[in-house]
Order: structure tokens, then C-alpha cells, then sequence
């Protein structure tokens, strides 16, 4: 499922001319920013990743804050809510490299993770490493990414996740996204994930999102059972 779709998305990008709580894009530099600070803030009904739920099919919240330069690197500090290994709380911290080149715009990330006061003997820690690329066309733009971490969080153990994401625009403040991975795992399920949804940018600094997500791996248990989700995000 996921290969022709990558491949069809890989296609565009090379014959073409030059998000949200649960899918956001790392903030990029811009000279018209009047801050190299950027925040976001949001809440959930379920918080998904991957196509699957972290917390239970329950709400949560989340939070961001970033720092970017004008020679594309950045750092940011990140928490969510969720319900695994006995923990409610995940951090992150994360440094990175935004570049372009080949008429292309690349993300290169390293993020480490931890699960606050997870159970005993619960692995509650782990390094992430993300590649995106990302190509616009007008209104469309598209990103590909790569995820791996070497020793996941929990009983998981090596982890790889590659995605491919099409968004467009149907209206004024009105966008469409679809977005197709493909997740190998060490001592946990391989599966294909995926979503699909609307967005509705309501103000200049907050966004609505309405989002189906659904797993091959349904058969493994709740958190990987299809799901509509609602989210709300604030960034400044």
C-alpha cells in the first residue's frame, strides 16, 4: 500500500515547478517573523501518532515551544499527555537543520524522548531520528518522511516509520490532508497507518482539525482501531 503511494508522490515532486496537532511541520524561519520564537498549544479527543492511540482513545493536550535562526537550525521542547507503560506525560527536546537544495526543502531533526514516572522496569526513554522533505506546488505541498529510532519507547525496541503526506487547499483558510506510513517494529506489530482529514485555519493563530486514522493492525487491540479525531491548535 504504502510504495505506489510513496512512489506516485516522489513522481510529483520531480516532474512539478518549484499542520496539525497530530501532524504538525516544525515552524520554518521567515525574515517577516518578528520573533525567532515560535509556540504552539493544542488539545485532542485522542491523540494518535503513526495511526495509533497513545492515551486510550482519551483527550489530551499538548504543547511546544521553538527556537529558529536564520541558518536554519533550530531547537525546540515539546510535552503530550498520553496513557502507556503507567505514564501520563511524554517530553521531548529535539535540535535541528532546515535547508534546501534541487529546488527541495529538507528537515533534518534528532529528538530524545522520555515517559514521565512510567512503571518500573518500563523502558521510558529513547532517540528519535527524522528526515523530511518537502516540495510545494501553488497551493499543494508535500512532505516525505523518515523516522527511526534504534530502542523505542516501552517494550518496543527498534522502530522505523516512512510516511508520505499530500495537502491542498479547498477554500480560503480551508485545507485537505492524506497522509499513508508504513511502521516496522521490533517486539511490537508492523503495520500501515494512516489519515485523513479537513482543517480550518479560523484566525491568523488557530486551526480546527477533523481527522479519521485507521491501522492495518486492527486486530491487535484498541489503540490501533480506526478513529475519528477532533483537535483545536493555537500557534504564535
Amino acid at each position: 500500500m504504502i510504495r505506489p503511494f510513496i512512489s506516485c508522490l516522489m513522481f510529483a515532486m520531480l516532474v512539478s515547478g518549484s499542520a496539525l496537532a497530530q501532524d504538525r511541520d516544525d515552524a520554518r524561519f521567515s525574515p517577516d517573523r518578528p520573533s525567532p520564537w515560535a509556540f504552539e498549544f493544542g488539545a485532542g479527543t485522542d491523540n494518535r501518532s503513526k495511526g495509533a492511540s497513545k492515551n486510550g482513545d482519551a483527550p489530551y493536550v499538548f504543547g511546544e515551544v521553538q527556537w529558529i535562526t536564520a541558518s536554519g537550525f533550530y531547537a525546540d521542547a515539546e510535552f503530550e499527555t498520553i496513557d502507556s507503560s503507567g505514564s501520563k506525560v511524554e517530553a521531548e527536546i529535539e535540535s535541528g537543520w532546515q535547508f534546501a537544495a534541487a529546488g527541495l526543502d529538507f528537515d533534518a531533526s534528532l529528538s530524545r524522548k522520555w515517559r514521565l514516572d512510567a512503571d518500573p522496569g518500563q523502558d521510558d526513554e529513547s532517540w528519535e531520528y527524522q528526515f523530511d522533505i518537502l516540495r510545494d506546488f501553488g497551493s499543494i505541498d508535500t512532505r516525505l518522511r523518515f523516522e527511526h529510532s534504534p530502542d523505542g519507547l516501552g517494550s518496543t525496541r527498534a522502530t522505523t516509520w516512512v510516511e508520505a503526506r499530500l495537502r491542498w487547499a479547498l477554500a480560503d483558510r480551508l485545507d485537505a490532508s492524506v497522509t499513508v506510513g508504513q511502521r516496522a517494529q521490533d517486539n511490537a506489530p508492523d503495520y500501515t497507518g494512516g489519515n485523513a482529514g479537513i482543517t480550518w485555519n479560523f484566525t491568523d493563530v488557530a486551526a480546527i482539525d477533523l481527522r479519521w486514522h485507521g491501522t492495518s493492525a486492527a486486530a491487535e487491540g484498541q489503540q490501533f482501531e480506526d478513529a475519528v479525531v477532533a483537535s483545536i491548535l493555537v500557534e504564535f
